[in-house]
């Protein structure tokens, strides 16, 4: 009798137990059917989006493929051809403002270099482009998109070998670039903690991992991760960055390891010729004097190529078949753009009116006008400076010193400098210099030009307006080298300016074809030169007493 009831309740357990078990499977085949049916309408969701397709950008359509489609940039792309298509290519950092070309420039740079026989790059090589302005980590080592990062079998995502307890490294940018380039666009936005990964991966050309779940000895751990802990990831690449900061803004240890290359602001022509490309890649007929329009506002290819798009989609809506000068007049003005600043040559003799050249940061060169007035007012004589800053910030590392405006301190070496080579009573002059407000320029290099501005309005010499001047004058009259001058001498070809004053050092580094350079040592010569001698007398100053705004 116990038997039978001891067989009848081990065949209700086991018909408890199949009923259970057939009920989970059933409930698991219902989540499987379930989740391929959520699946499918998902993956027809993602198929219907896949068919949608708007037209391509003209951005997209008109972005340069090779070397030749770049305009303009001439020196910084040999620079950069010479940096990476050689047998030995170089890390490198470009400079320059936005919309120039700098990655049309760094991905035609690794086509080109994978033509080289002689050149590491083989036909395969990655192009791996980042931003690092975007670019964010986890600083448990989680999550690392540029060096890579080691999933730890307690973390989700672990994968496969999480249940394993089995650390698993996951490659990063660096390593995915191996063999080829690393573009980081705005490097200069890279955080400290990362940049300084960075720079030791490319010391080491490996990424090498840590894990606290790691052990040499565990014989469950696939020979591939122990590879990877052991000897590290390959990530043998050059790294190409780009930024519009300027070069003293990043950190001394990354310049050390690049080649430095800079690239141009576009000029006038330039500007023309790709807001031409644009019309013609979009199909829009564009009239002369637009395009010409175009140029007078776009301040880089951007620009040129949205207001050549908005203005013949503008166009089109209202039926027509070409964009007007009017069309882009609209488009600058509903868009707030801001005209390009331009100086050009009138071949016009003024007085206390001179051209300056500057340097603007990464704007590049540019061509302005300094105006100084005399008025003789016995004993109370002044010199005031507008248009300049009174003061400005340097910055030494970790230092951050304010000091006097470089502008001012080149005014008042400048009529130091007159007083004593013409015996000249400041104390007797009012005399103010100003600066054009549109232009974000400062430096000591406005020293030769301020001293041929008061020249000129003391003495009553007019000054042609196709002469400029850059340099550094001191208080003694001695002409100091100064920074910029290709791009100096580049802004005043773009103005028509046939001649150009400049310290002697820097004479050998301005190559220009249609521009004249005059190298000078003493600033007494520039006077010689533009028609006067040092011998003139502060009598004579004060009989002429000019005044440009009297």
């Amino acid at each position: 009798m116990l038997s039978t009831i001891l067989l009848f309740s081990q065949f209700c357990f086991s018909a408890i137990v199949a009923v259970y078990f057939l009920h989970q499977m059933r409930g698991q085949q219902g989540n499987r059917q379930a989740l391929e049916k959520e699946s499918r309408r998902e993956l027809e969701k993602l198929h219907a989006m896949g068919r949608v397709r708007l037209t391509e950008p003209l951005s997209e359509k008109t972005r340069p493929s090779s070397f030749a489609e770049i305009r303009g940039q001439e020196d910084g792309i040999r620079a950069l051809r010479a940096a990476l298509c050689g047998e030995n290519p170089q890390h490198v950092i470009i400079y320059g403002p936005p919309g120039v070309g700098k990655t049309a420039a760094a991905r035609a740079a690794l086509l080109e270099a994978a033509k080289n026989p002689a050149s590491p790059f083989g036909e395969k090589a990655k192009f791996v482009e980042m931003d690092a302005a975007t670019l964010r980590y986890d600083e448990r080592g989680i999550a690392d998109p540029l060096i890579g990062s080691v999933h730890d079998p307690i973390y989700q995502g672990a994968g496969a070998y999480g249940p394993g307890g089995i650390p698993q490294p996951k490659a990063g940018a660096v390593t995915k670039a191996h063999g080829g380039i690393l573009f980081l666009d705005e490097i200069g936005e890279l955080p400290p903690l990362q940049l300084n990964k960075l720079l030791k991966v490319l010391e080491d050309r490996r990424v090498f991992f840590e894990s606290a779940y790691y052990s040499r000895d565990n014989k469950d751990i696939p020979k591939h991760i122990h590879e990877i802990f052991q000897n590290g990831l390959p990530a043998d690449f050059r790294l190409v960055g780009a930024t519009t900061r300027s070069p003293e803004s990043l950190p001394p240890a990354l310049r050390s390891r690049c080649a430095e290359v800079f690239f141009d602001p576009l000029s006038g022509p330039e500007i023309l010729s790709i807001a031409s490309h644009a019309a013609e890649k979009s199909g829009f007929a564009a009239e002369k004097s637009a395009v010409e329009a175009v140029a007078g506002y776009a301040q880089n290819g951007r620009d040129a190529v949205n207001m050549i798009q908005t203005a013949g989609s503008f166009a089109r809506c209202e039926g027509r078949a070409a964009i007007t000068r009017a069309d882009i007049l609209w488009v600058a003005e509903a868009g707030r753009y801001v005209p390009r600043h331009q100086v050009r040559v009138q071949q016009e003799m003024r007085v206390g009116t001179v051209r300056g050249l500057a340097v603007a940061g990464l704007a590049g060169g540019l061509v302005m006008d300094i105006e100084a007035t005399a008025v003789y007012k016995k004993g109370e004589g002044s010199l005031s400076v507008t248009g300049a800053a009174e003061s400005e910030t340097v910055s030494f590392g970790v230092r951050r010193l304010s000091r006097r405006s470089t502008a001012l301190t080149a005014a008042e070496n400048a009529l130091r400098f007159l007083e004593r080579a013409f015996d000249l009573n400041a104390a007797d002059y009012k005399i103010h210099v100003c600066f054009p407000t549109a232009v974000m320029a400062d430096g000591p290099s406005a020293g030769l030009a301020v001293a041929a501005a008061v020249y000129s309005a003391v003495f009553g010499v007019p000054i042609s307006d196709a002469v400029a001047f850059t340099g550094e004058v001191t208080p003694r009259g001695s002409v100091m080298p100064v920074g910029g001058i290709v791009q100096k001498v580049a802004a005043a070809r773009d103005a028509g300016i046939a001649r150009v004053y400049m310290p002697a050092e820097n004479a050998a580094a301005a190559m220009a074809e249609d521009v004249e350079i005059v190298g000078i040592r003493e600033a007494a010569r520039l006077i010689e030169e533009i028609g006067g001698t040092a011998s003139s007398s502060a009598e004579d100053a004060r009989a002429c007493n000019f005044s440009a705004f009297s």
